[in-house]
């Protein structure tokens, strides 16, 4: 894990991408968020008004991205720092 750079920037990208099919599969199946909801947290709950706006894509977009890079970056300093 010597390239940490590269490693988080695979992960920007990666998670660019996933965040852009699941926005686009909210704007394209409205229902598929309360599918989810149901089938793969096992819970229900009202969701409210499905606001699909370019602003929220850019603000999704960005903080999914900041957490994804501070998570991989957590995983590599503890692949560091830990030593079996």
């Amino acid at each position: 894990m010597n390239n940490i750079k590269h490693l988080l920037t695979v992960t920007a990208a990666w998670t660019s991408v996933v965040y852009t099919v699941c926005f686009l599969g909210v704007w394209l199946v409205p229902g598929i968020r309360e599918g989810f909801m149901l089938y793969g947290l096992h819970t229900t709950t009202v969701l409210g008004e499905n606001v699909v706006t370019l602003s929220t894509f850019v603000a999704g977009l960005i903080i999914w991205n900041i957490v994804a890079v501070l998570a991989m970056w957590l995983f590599a300093y503890l692949y560091k720092v830990i030593r079996a």
